[in-house]
C-alpha cells in the first residue's frame, strides 16, 4: 500500500494497482486533452479546480473525483468508458463528429445569428467545391 494525497490534506493509502489506475487516467486526460488542444488552465476551469491540480491528476499524484469523471467524458467527446480505459465493442462504440469537430459546432452555435450564416456559407462553398 501507497500513502496518498486525496481531496483536501487527508493521506489516504491505496494499492498498487489503484495507483497504477489514476496514472493511467491521467495519461489518458492529459493525451485527449492535448490532441484537442486545451491547455491545463482551461480544463482546471472547466472543472473548477487550479492548474497545478489538473497536473497533479495528469501524473498521477492526485485521485481525481468520480464526480470529474461525466465532466471530462463530455469536455472530451468520448464515453466514460473510454476515459476510464475500458475497451468499446463494436456495438457500444459511439459513431459521430470528431470531438475537435463538435466543440467548433458548438462553439459556432454560441456565436450571434449574422456570423453562424457567414460560417454557414463559408462551408458551403468549400463543400460545393470539393463537389466538383
Amino acid at each position: 500500500m501507497d500513502l496518498y494525497s486525496s481531496a483536501g490534506s487527508q493521506i489516504v493509502a491505496i494499492s498498487k494497482e489503484e495507483r497504477a489506475f489514476f496514472v493511467q487516467l491521467g495519461t489518458r486526460m492529459a493525451e485527449l486533452r492535448r490532441v484537442q488542444n486545451i491547455t491545463q488552465v482551461q480544463l482546471a476551469e472547466a472543472l473548477g479546480v487550479s492548474q497545478q491540480t489538473v497536473n497533479a491528476y495528469e501524473v498521477g499524484r492526485r485521485r481525481m473525483p468520480v464526480s470529474s469523471v461525466p465532466t471530462l467524458a463530455r469536455l472530451f467527446g468520448v464515453s466514460v468508458e473510454e476515459l476510464l480505459g475500458e475497451p468499446l465493442s463494436a456495438a457500444t462504440r459511439k459513431r459521430g463528429p470528431t470531438p475537435k469537430l463538435q466543440q467548433q459546432i458548438e462553439r459556432i452555435t454560441q456565436l450571434p445569428k449574422p456570423k453562424q450564416r457567414f460560417v454557414m456559407e463559408m462551408l458551403d462553398t468549400v463543400l460545393a467545391q470539393q463537389g466538383r
